[in-house]
């Protein structure tokens, strides 16, 4: 396994709660849209084994034309230790990136692309927005529709409705009016739908999209493939 030991060049505040940290592309370290990365702190490897409490999974935010690695995380007032260094680091600190994978890169399959998340789980979702606008071949359109409780909307500067590019963006924040919209979307027997959030949101868009008869092959998840079965397994006879 290959570790990318690589530095911090910028912190951006997107909200009061949300930072994007802008990492420099170490040499040999490549990405797609739609991929997550293992992101460490100095010391994680210092002892025998790994220091998991200093490993986190996080998407990456940005892509490679770009010509930073972007980090787009929530760190609220009360946090793990994790996210306590996090905060305190600076430009110029040194992180660790290692086994680089993208589960939900986006497919050209001529179909409507759904792209649905919670909260800071936009950040997945950028780069699929951003390489459908440079190329559109093959995708028919895209909706994003993204539920924050905090009203502190993420990246409002890029999910915005574009009807030019066949884009449409929708921002909710509370999850009666979420579902009732997932249901709307759902009436597209033959879209694609991309959910990124907590396990509990994933089990919830699930259930939802499968009553309205979306099929599991439809649904696209930010998950390794032999974790699919244990989320899209739903029960309809229940």
């Amino acid at each position: 396994m290959q570790i990318y030991w690589t530095k911090i060049n910028k912190i951006i505040e997107e909200t009061p709660e949300i930072k994007t940290y802008m990492l420099d592309c170490p040499e040999g370290f490549t990405w797609e849209e739609g991929a997550h990365t293992h992101f460490a702190l100095e010391g994680f490897n210092a002892g025998d084994k790994p220091n998991r409490g200093l490993i986190r999974h996080m998407s990456i935010s940005t892509l490679p034309h770009e010509n930073s690695i972007g980090i787009t995380t929530r760190i609220r007032e009360q946090c793990s230790e994790f996210k306590a260094i996090l905060r305190n680091l600076e430009v110029g600190n040194k992180i660790a990136l290692f086994k680089t994978h993208s589960n939900v890169p986006l497919k050209r399959d001529g179909k409507n692309v759904y792209l649905l998340s919670s909260g800071v789980g936009l950040a997945t979702f950028r780069p699929l927005v951003l390489d459908y606008f440079e190329r559109a071949d093959n995708v028919n359109q895209i909706h994003s529709l993204n539920i924050d409780s905090s009203k502190d909307f993420l990246f409002t500067n890029i999910f915005e409705t574009v009807p030019d590019k066949k884009f449409t963006s929708h921002f909710v924040d509370n999850r009666k009016d979420y579902y009732e919209e997932v249901k709307k979307l759902a009436a597209d027997k033959d879209g694609l739908f991309y959910v990124v959030g907590s396990d509990e949101f994933l089990v919830q868009n699930i259930e939802v999209l499968r009553e309205q008869g979306i099929k599991p092959e439809q649904i696209i998840l930010d998950k390794h493939e032999q974790q699919r079965p244990k989320f899209l397994s739903f029960d309809l006879s229940i």
